[in-house]
Formats: structure tokens, C-alpha cells, sequence
């Protein structure tokens, strides 16, 4: 019997690799993440093979598309396109046929080896190498070693692909939803497009409808005031006229006649009659703001206002009818001030009709970036000075800060820094001290090349995610890492990809 072909007649001998072979079948088994398996896959087509060129190609059961998941001699232009400069449509027939080809080298050159990744009736993908060959029996040798680790992957790359396949469809989903939420109803006053801020806009749809009462909540400058807006501009009596007054802004002596008017000679300096703010929103909508800084004696009053919708000017005795929409706002906690006796808790109950948590910007880290580019092309309007972008170092330090002072800070951090630019650029050095990111001991982060060099790698990963609104599979392409290698490296520096979208 003729002995198996081995270093003695073809140069290279290919024994040592039965125990690497079956090294890679236990990790395929155990589950492990695909990246990682097809990681030793190539490393022993590399070293034992002695490939210049080899790849893994799957196919996306769902577009058909055929792409490259692992490869090494890649070109620049393989690595970011996903796909074969040369050979691709070997690939593409191998795939579709399910049956190997072997190409042998012309006058010298290299032989290209594809063989299927099959699972059951299934072709899931192919096995690409390309090399030098003496003779024509080791090419046939390499053949059947391919097919033996396409045998081995196979059901690890089957689940990869039924993951994926899931995970689109989800992610579809959920674009889908977003998108018919978007189409269906969007403020046009108010920036952002978060998951926060989605859910106040179904909220802002849905009392548009009838003619509620609304509370209004959130922190100072989250822009209550913008969503009273969109709620009037939206409803049925968008036609009617839109008033705002401030509870807090005027002494308590001043609120009474400025909500509900006064007659000639009510009080001193009344010399004529004068409508008040009821009468002036009569067929509209009415927005108190700062509600809970009225005084117990004027919630009595409205109170009477929402309950009758019925009211008389001061010094005056007719009593005047509207008819209106009431929207308030404020930040405090009205159910502790009823607790405390400091609010009324029937006119609680009459205005938390429908209420509307607006959330705080620090809570909507993806609307960042998008109302700060939406300052910037405002306020250089404006102002006339050209500023084209925010340099990344800077939009890291915008998207980093726990902004207290919501919307209206970010606001004016943005006017001060367009004020500030040089070059059509905004950058760090043009954000206030309460900004700056403080600078790492050298003793705690390794030293300051460590601290300079993973800031710049923060700064790529942020643009990269930004550039692709989120989708971590381009961003990893864009940065020539593979999706698994960007995850750990956005977990070490604490980046969420939904940020992003």
C-alpha cells in the first residue's frame, strides 16, 4: 500500500495539524462566539497552511448577500467593502452550488481553494485560500482539509446566522415602529428623536385629540413650554389664540388682575377696564407655567376657572364665561406640596388630568449631538459667523456632561461657544471650565500616554458611532475592527450604541 503523502514527496508534511483540528471542533462545540472560532480557523489556514490569503464568507439568509466575517492578506479595500476583489464570483457559485472548486495556478502563480460551509441540505457560506503549490496532490490534500474545518464550523455558523437573522428582524421592528411613530405624529418645535422623548410625543398625539386638561412636568429647561406648544398648534383649536403667563413672574397682588382682569376703579391706578388672560385665550388655549408657586387664596380661584370655566374681573360683578384649554406646567412635586397643605389637593386632581413627564436632557443622551448641531446653525445664523461642525474631542465633552440646567444650558453653551470660534470649528477650548473633563493622574491611569491615547480612542469610537447613527457593525467596519473587538472597547469606555441612533 502506497504510504499518505508527507513531507518526504511533497515538501511540507500536514500530520501536526489532527490535534489542532480537533482542538477547533471542541471550541465549535462548546458554543463559543463565532468571531473567536473563526479567529483560530484562519491563524491555522495561516500557519499550518501556509495560506497568503484566507477568508470565511457567510451568506445572509435573509438578502443573499454573500460577506466576508473573517479573513487575513486582505486588501484595504476587501476589508472595508466586505467583499472579494478577486474570486468573488467562485464564491458566489460555490455558495449556490453547495460543491467545491479548486483552481490551480497558472504558469507559477497561486492556486484558489473555496470549498462550502454546508449544514444539513443548507450552504451557509464558503472557505477561500489561495497559496503557492509544488504539486498537484498537496492542493488536493488542502482541499479536503478545508472541507473537514468547513464540517467543523459549520453548526456554530448556523447559529451565528439564526442570531442574526433574529436580531434583524427586530431591529426592523423596532425601525419600522419608531418610523410610523415619526410619520404619524412629530412636533415640528422640538428637537430630538430619542426613546424619552418618542414616548412624550405618542403622549402630545394623543391629548391633541380632545380638549383636556394637561399637567405638564420636568425640571427647568426641558422645555415644558415647547410641548404646550406643539399640544395647542396641534389640536383642534390651533385656530384660537395661544396665551402664556407665568405664575411666578408677578407679585401675588398683580396675578389676580392679570388672569382674570379688572373693572374701571377696582384699585388704585385701575383708570380703565382691562381684559385679563382668561378672556384674552377665550376660544384657545391658556399655558400657566410655574403653577405651583400660586398662592393657596388664587388656587381657590382657578380651581372655579377649570371646574365652571367661569369667572369675574376684579371689582366687578358680571360674570364671564370662556371657553378654553387649560395647560399647566411646573417642576416642583405638587403631591408632596398637597401632603405639606402648601397646594389644594381638588385642584391637584383637577389639573393631573392627563399629565406629561417631560424627561431631563441627561436622560437623552442620543438628542445631544442633534440640538447642539441645531444651535450651532442657529446662532451662527444669527450672528453671522460661518461654523461649520463640533470637533469630536468636544462633542464627547457634550455628550459626557450631566448637563443640570437641561435644554437651556446646552443652549447657551452653544451660543458662547459660537461667539468663541475660530476656523468655522467649535472645540474644547470654546466650552465653559464646568465642561473640561478632568485630566487623569498619571499614577491612577497608567500615565499620561495611556490618558491621551485612550481619549483619542474614545473620540474615534464616538465619531465612528455617529457617523453610522449607531449601527456598530459599520462603525467597526469604518475603524477596521471587527463588531466583537469594538463591543469590549465601547464597554471600556462606557458607550452605549442606542446614544447614537
Amino acid at each position: 500500500m502506497q504510504d499518505k503523502p508527507c513531507e518526504w514527496d511533497m515538501g511540507e508534511c500536514r500530520t501536526e495539524l489532527l490535534p489542532l483540528l480537533g482542538e477547533l471542533g471542541r471550541i465549535a462545540t462548546e458554543g463559543g462566539d463565532l468571531a473567536g472560532i473563526l479567529q483560530v480557523l484562519v491563524e491555522l489556514m495561516q500557519r499550518h497552511l501556509k495560506v497568503t490569503r484566507g477568508l470565511v464568507s457567510l451568506r445572509d439568509p435573509e438578502s443573499g448577500r454573500i460577506f466576508i466575517q473573517q479573513g487575513c492578506g486582505l486588501t484595504e479595500e476587501e476589508q472595508a467593502s466586505g467583499s472579494l476583489a478577486r474570486g468573488e464570483g467562485i464564491v458566489a457559485q460555490v455558495v449556490d452550488s453547495g460543491r467545491a472548486v479548486v483552481v490551480p495556478g497558472e504558469a507559477g502563480g497561486q492556486s484558489f481553494l473555496c470549498v462550502p460551509i454546508r449544514r444539513d441540505r443548507k450552504v451557509l457560506g464558503a472557505i477561500v485560500a489561495e497559496r503557492y503549490y509544488a504539486n498537484r496532490q498537496m492542493l488536493e490534500l488542502d482541499a479536503e482539509i478545508l472541507a473537514i474545518l468547513a464540517a467543523t464550523t459549520a453548526q456554530a455558523v448556523e447559529l451565528h446566522l439564526q442570531e442574526h437573522v433574529r436580531k434583524a428582524a427586530l431591529e426592523d421592528e423596532n425601525r419600522r415602529l419608531r418610523s410610523a411613530l415619526q410619520n404619524r405624529f412629530k412636533p415640528s418645535n422640538i428637537i430630538g428623536n430619542s426613546r424619552p422623548l418618542q414616548e412624550v410625543y405618542a403622549l402630545i398625539e394623543k391629548v391633541t385629540r380632545s380638549r383636556t386638561t394637561v399637567l405638564i412636568l420636568g425640571e427647568n429647561g426641558v422645555g415644558k413650554e415647547l410641548v404646550a406648544s406643539a399640544i395647542h398648534y396641534n389640536s383642534s383649536n390651533a385656530d384660537g389664540p395661544f396665551v402664556k403667563f407665568n405664575c411666578a413672574a408677578l407679585p401675588e397682588s398683580v396675578i389676580e388682575s392679570e388672569l382674570f382682569g379688572h373693572e374701571r376703579g377696582a384699585f388704585t391706578g385701575a383708570a380703565s377696564q382691562r381684559r385679563g388672560r382668561f378672556e384674552a385665550a377665550d376660544g384657545g388655549t391658556i399655558f400657566l407655567d410655574e403653577v405651583g408657586e400660586l398662592s393657596l387664596a388664587m388656587q381657590a380661584k382657578l380651581l372655579r376657572v377649570l371646574q365652571e370655566k367661569s369667572f369675574e374681573r376684579v371689582g366687578g360683578n358680571l360674570t364671564h364665561q370662556v371657553d378654553l384649554r387649560i395647560l399647566a406646567a411646573t417642576n416642583r412635586d405638587l403631591r408632596a406640596m398637597v401632603e405639606q397643605g402648601r397646594f389644594r389637593e381638588d385642584l391637584y386632581y383637577r389639573l393631573n388630568v392627563f399629565p406629561i413627564t417631560v424627561p431631563p436632557l441627561r436622560e437623552r443622551g442620543a438628542d445631544i449631538a442633534t440640538l447642539a448641531e441645531h444651535f450651532v446653525a442657529r446662532f451662527s445664523s444669527e450672528m453671522g459667523i460661518d461654523v461649520e461642525r463640533i470637533a469630536t474631542p468636544a462633542l464627547s465633552m457634550l455628550m459626557c456632561y450631566h448637563w443640570p440646567g437641561n435644554v437651556r444650558e446646552l443652549e447657551n453653551v452653544i451660543e458662547r461657544a459660537v461667539i468663541l470660534s475660530e476656523g468655522g470649528t467649535i472645540d474644547e477650548r470654546h466650552l465653559p471650565p464646568s465642561l473640561q473633563i478632568p485630566a487623569a493622574s498619571e499614577s491612577t491611569a497608567g500615565g499620561i500616554l495611556d490618558v491621551r491615547l485612550g481619549q483619542a480612542e474614545y473620540d474615534l469610537i464616538v465619531e465612528a458611532l455617529r457617523l453610522h447613527k449607531g449601527n456598530m457593525t459599520e462603525a467597526a467596519t469604518h475603524l477596521g475592527l471587527t463588531r466583537r473587538i469594538l463591543g469590549l472597547r465601547m464597554a471600556r469606555h462606557t458607550l452605549n450604541y442606542k446614544d447614537f441612533r
